[in-house]
């Protein structure tokens, strides 16, 4: 098999993320394979986003799933390799700051004849015990295109001494994900319906190993966020991820009743519910793109983010798990006008892509 463009992806924001440019490539007619590392490697996380989002079944499933970082990443890039060396393609592409992302630019910048381009380059939350920190800067210094969602992350990689001319600035491919979908969603979800949801809600999203993997600290994230809803009358719903809901089972954690746990959503149920909560909680980067883009106001529960830009126009408050913290950002945020401007751009990101990889 040969094609002009791969796309390395292995977990729910990448596939959403890359659907924009893949389905830009099918317009352009440009020829692309799928490689799919299985990173995330569970139905709800997986394959139906591909079906919600109509992309071609993936080309390749290294079925990689759950293991250290270091044994996770060695062994995509082992896998990555050999399927590079019967593909060979122009170009990889990867998008933001998981393993798959590492274990694909590692691969593709060893071979001769193959560049990497890089969508979402030049995120940084400054925070060095976070593996994501390290990925995207990782996969930035290597790669050959960076695809810059924002001017401040364009502004970043000229700091760290990147080439101008590597760098193109074409906003956030989350913009065409979410104007492509979100009327779709709410013609063909019924998400609100089978959650009973027919009064105020907060969203509530929660996975990331600093959070989920300390009982101390997940404790207080739910205790803070469970007294910050009641304090304006809001239930939580909580599709909570497969990790996140192993450890709150190990720990033995007692979930306030405020709080619902539902099963992990597909895309289509998770922008309504982003659409329609009164406030969001969340330590996701993409849950913080996804709220500002849809005027919801957001509380994110980490103590850093690399989305300063949801921040600078008053979108997104950073407010950690102490309780006195979140319960003040809530008070602020949910009371703020939801007339802030979109940072990550027009729609228009995958053609951006396309066109500074002179695909026409």
């Amino acid at each position: 098999m040969s094609s002009t463009l791969s796309f390395v992806l292995g977990t729910r924001p990448e596939i959403i993320k890359l659907s924009p440019v893949i389905r830009a490539c099918q317009r352009r007619d440009v020829s692309f394979s799928i490689v799919h590392t299985g990173q995330h490697y569970s139905e709800e996380l997986d394959s139906v986003f591909f079906e919600q989002l109509d992309l071609p079944t993936p080309d390749y499933n290294l079925a990689v799933g759950s293991s250290s970082h270091g044994e996770q990443t060695g062994e995509m890039i082992a896998e990555i390799e050999a399927v590079l060396e019967s593909d060979r393609p122009e170009v990889v592409i990867v998008q933001g700051d998981t393993n798959s992302v590492l274990a694909g630019t590692i691969a593709a910048t060893k071979m001769a004849g193959i560049d990497v381009g890089h969508v979402e380059a030049g995120l940084r939350s400054f925070d060095r015990d976070m593996p994501e920190e390290i990925n995207r800067r990782m996969a930035d210094h290597a790669a050959d295109y960076l695809f810059a969602p924002t001017k401040t992350s364009r502004d970043l990689l000229c700091q760290e001494g990147l080439p101008d001319e590597w760098i193109t600035v074409t906003g956030n491919t989350i913009v065409d994900a979410v104007q492509q979908n979100v009327e779709i969603a709410h013609e063909r979800s019924h998400i609100l319906a089978e959650l009973d949801l027919d009064e105020q809600f907060a969203l509530l999203t929660a996975h990331r190993a600093e959070n989920v993997d300390d009982r101390e600290r997940l404790e207080r994230l739910l205790d803070s966020v469970s007294t910050a809803a009641a304090e304006h009358d809001l239930s939580v719903i909580y599709p909570v991820h497969p990790h996140a809901e192993k450890r709150i089972s190990e720990f033995g954690i007692e979930v306030p009743d405020i709080i619902q746990l539902v099963e992990p959503q597909d895309f289509l149920n998770f922008l309504v519910l982003e659409d329609e909560a009164e406030i969001i909680f969340t330590d996701s980067g993409g849950v913080q793109e996804e709220s500002c883009i849809l005027r919801t106001p957001c509380v994110t529960l980490r103590d850093s983010t690399e989305r300063p830009e949801t921040v600078d126009v008053g979108a997104n408050k950073i407010v950690g798990v102490n309780l006195e913290a979140v319960v003040e950002g809530v008070r602020e945020m949910i009371v703020r006008e939801q007339n802030w401007e979109n940072p990550f751009g027009d729609g228009r990101a995958a053609d951006r892509i396309l066109d500074t990889l002179e695909y026409e």
